[in-house]
């Protein structure tokens, strides 16, 4: 089961911040799950919410700044504590940062069309130029986007995320020409893995952050899950590999322990 760093490593540093994917990457997280918006001049930028307020305290909303003011800004507000400031990277910016990495999930949040529409095209021209056809999995819950991106090139391969069971998810992933099924560990069943699998959808849980609920979605047979606390989770894992089998049910270790970690 694969562990995805959840924007970057959110419960280990600033989300969508270039020292959280660093700080992931340096401890051998190889797959990260991140969110693309567009600058005010058209840049992909990494950042969740469509407003400044929650991680930099500044008013206003992504879409009005420019990549240049974005990165001026400090992200560090209300999440996890770092000592230095740290600005919005571009995606770019991300990219260049952790050579190496297997495998991105770009998330990008329902917006108006016209500017989906444009960040459709950079995202497709940046895919294209630097050849992440295999490296990249574009996701939103916006069907609209997804069949845009592949009506600009059908090798780019897409992702429905799903936070109900209703529509049913599997049905629209295949019916969007998905490859991958990006549903919440609180939706996702036996069942539906089952489904998706059999139609060769990868599965990709978020956000898990809990070992038990990990444990209960690696018995499901998901092929990945998103977490904010990669790097412990990953320590886990690798320990669990290693040590003797015990009779004890209790995770020795939970990573959102402690963490404020929220599920």
């Amino acid at each position: 089961m694969i562990i995805y760093g959840h924007r970057g490593a959110r419960g280990e540093a600033p989300e969508n911040t270039l020292p959280g994917f660093e700080t992931a990457y340096r401890h051998g997280i190889r797959h990260f799950e991140l969110d693309v918006q567009l600058s005010s001049d058209g840049v992909p930028v990494v950042i969740h919410d469509m407003t400044l307020d929650r991680t930099t305290g500044q008013a206003g909303k992504v879409a009005s700044h420019t990549a240049a003011q974005l990165a001026a800004m400090d992200a560090r507000h209300q999440t996890t504590p770092w000592p230095e400031p740290t600005g919005i990277p571009s995606l770019e910016q991300v990219l260049d940062a952790c050579p190496d990495v297997h495998h991105y999930q770009l998330e990008v949040k329902p917006d108006a069309r016209s500017r989906l529409n444009i960040l459709c095209n950079r995202l497709t021209e940046l895919i294209q130029k630097r050849q992440l056809f295999e490296m990249v999995v574009v996701t939103s819950s916006d069907a609209w986007f997804l069949q845009e991106i592949k009506r600009r090139n059908r090798k780019i391969h897409t992702g429905y995320v799903a936070s109900r069971r209703f529509p049913r998810p599997v049905a629209t992933a295949k019916r969007l020409g998905c490859s991958y099924l990006v549903p919440s560990w609180r939706i996702c069943s036996r069942d539906m893995v089952r489904q998706a699998q059999r139609l060769d959808m990868q599965v990709s849980v978020w956000t898990v952050n809990r070992i038990h609920d990990m444990l209960l979605m690696e018995d499901m047979g998901v092929n990945s899950i998103i977490t904010d606390f990669p790097t412990s989770t990953r320590i886990y894992f690798d320990n669990r590999r290693v040590r003797l089998p015990s009779s004890s049910s209790e995770p020795e270790h939970d990573p959102s322990r402690g963490q404020g970690a929220a599920v």
